[in-house]
């Protein structure tokens, strides 16, 4: 019997399981769209239609790994929202999350236009992620005033979670507890 043809989300979800697995075997170096295409038993074609190249892959791949709002606890106080949340962010990180960080990293670099795409990304990646629905959280409950609610508080606890990482490798709770204490509650106004 013939295999059926998968298509929208469960194709999305092969594609980007044959990404992950992908980077965990060959890296991001060696990560090829055409090895994508047949670890996810599609077509380059089928990829190049959602994705314009394999840094477009690697994020969606990324993304899909990522904490969901789900994961993230409603404890009743933006410190300890913040401080679980990057705490299962960093549950999360793997050695292949890291390599991937670094190619985006080195082939942004080298590509303007690329380095535009990833930025605009991550920037829609999280207008929607978990920090946001933090700090939305701490908002309605009073805790910060909504006129300090600006695009950088949203992006800075994840952007100095991924500096962490890719200048330490690693991150450690500490680094956590003054993300969150000495940068990121000062700047909320908290």
């Amino acid at each position: 019997m013939a295999e059926t043809r998968r298509r929208g989300e469960a194709l999305e979800a092969a594609i980007v399981e044959a990404v992950w697995a992908e980077l965990a075997e060959s890296g991001y170096a060696g990560l090829t769209v055409g090895a994508v295409a047949e670890r996810a038993r599609t077509s380059k074609a089928v990829l190049y239609r959602r994705w314009p190249n394999r840094a477009a892959l690697v994020i969606a791949a990324l993304a899909h790994h990522a904490p969901s709002v789900e994961d993230v606890p409603d404890t009743g106080n933006l410190r300890d929202d913040l401080l679980a949340l990057l705490r299962t962010v960093v549950a999360g990180v793997s050695v292949r999350s890291i390599d991937a960080l670094w190619g985006l990293l080195a082939e942004t670099a080298r590509d303007p236009e690329l380095a535009a795409l990833v930025r605009a990304k991550l920037d829609e990646l999280q207008r929607a992620g978990p920090a946001v629905v933090v700090i939305e959280r701490a908002v309605r409950r009073g805790e910060v005033d909504a006129a300090r609610v600006t695009p950088r508080l949203l992006r800075l606890a994840p952007d100095l979670l991924r500096g962490e990482l890719l200048l330490y490798g690693e991150i450690t709770d500490a680094a956590i507890v003054e993300i969150v204490d000495d940068v990121v509650l000062p700047l909320a106004g908290v």
